[in-house]
Order: structure tokens, then sequence, then C-alpha cells
């Protein structure tokens, strides 16, 4: 799995690349760290080629949402592909999140 960030004017875009399974949730989630400690602004993650997350991955993503809109920010999740749109709904966080 690989995750990058990038600093925008107006929001921190994140890229998440390959499974986002139980290995790679402890690599994401200490990686993210320092934007979850100091959220000024929008999070959004790339999703495009994101190919498999699994429950502890959608925790790591709660756990951002939460912190972000504790801050009165937002999180969008970006060209999810339908099977991980599909984990979303099963899941019942299709409606917790925003979806471009």
């Amino acid at each position: 799995m690989k995750t990058t960030i990038q600093e925008l004017e107006n929001k921190t875009m994140i890229t998440l690349v390959g499974s986002f399974d139980t290995a790679a949730a402890i690599e994401v989630d200490q990686t993210l760290k320092p934007v979850t400690e100091a959220i000024s602004k929008d999070i959004a993650f790339e999703c495009e080629e994101l190919e498999y997350i699994a429950s502890s991955g959608l925790r790591i993503l709660l756990d951002v949402l939460k912190k972000t809109k504790a801050q009165g920010h937002k999180v969008i999740l970006r060209n999810v592909n339908d099977d991980i749109k599909n984990v979303f709904k099963i899941t019942g966080f299709i409606n917790l999140f925003e979806f471009e």
C-alpha cells in the first residue's frame, strides 16, 4: 500500500494506492498521524487506485472523519470504485462520507 499526502491551498489530498488491508492499516495510521493531529482544512482521499479496503482501513477512515468533523471540516472520498463503494454501503458508512 502506498500513501501520499499533498497539502493544497484549500485541502489536504491523501492518495491511497493498493490494498488497505490489516497489514497496511498500521503503516497508513502512522503516515496520517501528522495530518490528524493538526487538521486545519478539509481532507480528500483520492481512491482511484485503491483496490481493496478491510475493516481496519474503514476504522482508520472513520477515525479521520471524526477528528476532521470535530475541527469543523469535512472528509471527501474521490473516485471510489464500485466494489469499494459497495463495502461502504454494506457497512452503513456510505451515509457518513461525502463521495465525489
